[in-house]
């Protein structure tokens, strides 16, 4: 399938590893130029090699997206190197939980900044050079666990939850200047801070997988090239209809839609 994305920007924060290092590697093999953010330099220096090794259009570009100078700064480099920006994904954030009484304010303010505050600036910045095209897509990684919180959830649960707000009003503004705005769902997927944990506690990684996919229904833990191929699909053109909308990848974990 054609998906319309030969010579199109797209923006990937957190794009270094995970989730957002698969999308930024489906991206670019579909023909759009990537740019990748994240804070570790080495690592995004990594990704870039790679994705160039492969033929693609990529550049790195290490920034502190929690903060507002990180944020334009991001914006500035893509659009002075590819001279347009067309696709945002929102990805960069960890899975930062506790017991309620013990989160600082200083936590919850951190999630923030680095969940959601990160994608009200990055949208902010990169709206007008989507309207000066005619268009663009927007695509915010949150969690199930905005949509069913447990205990123990939060600051996550509460920020991705403002995720999901933040995507439907956007879609709603957006919708007039074809800049769609959906936002993806993750349960359990295999990624650094999982593996990270396997190794702090002597853990076999696969064992700890396997653990953690009991209660899947379809009984594993997924990858992150599934998660981006479902990114992929509504950056491009296939999903042109497609907006204000959430989608769970979760292997049927979540109880609701």
């Amino acid at each position: 399938m054609e998906l319309g994305l030969q010579g199109k920007v797209a923006i990937i924060t957190g794009g270094s590893q995970g989730i957002g290092k698969a999308t930024a590697e489906r991206l670019a093999a579909e023909g759009a130029a990537v740019v990748i953010a994240a804070r570790g330099a080495e690592r995004l220096a990594e990704v870039e090699q790679a994705i160039r090794a492969a033929g693609g259009k990529v550049l790195a570009v290490a920034q502190d997206i929690s903060t507002e100078a990180g944020c334009a700064a991001l914006i500035e480099a893509a659009v002075a190197a590819f001279g347009r920006l067309d696709i945002l994904v929102n990805n960069a954030g960890t899975s930062a939980t506790g017991a309620f009484e013990s989160v600082a304010d200083a936590t919850w303010q951190a999630d923030f900044d680095l969940k959601l505050f990160a994608a009200i600036r990055l949208a902010r910045l990169a709206i007008p050079h989507m309207k000066r095209q005619g268009g663009g897509r927007i695509i915010n990684l949150t969690a199930i666990a905005a949509k069913q919180p447990r205990a123990g959830s939060m600051p996550t649960s509460v920020t991705r939850a403002a995720g999901l707000a933040l995507t439907k009003a956007l879609s709603k503004e957006l919708a007039p200047e074809n800049i769609l705005v959906n936002t993806v769902c993750i349960g359990l997927v295999r990624a650094g801070q999982h593996e990270a944990r396997a190794a702090r506690t002597g853990t076999d990684v696969e064992t700890l997988y396997a653990n953690m996919a009991k209660d899947i229904p379809l009984g594993r833990v997924g990858d992150a090239e599934e998660a981006a191929n479902v990114i992929t699909f509504l950056a491009s053109s296939a999903a042109s209809f497609v907006t204000g909308t959430s989608i769970n990848i979760d292997g049927g974990a979540s109880a609701v839609l």
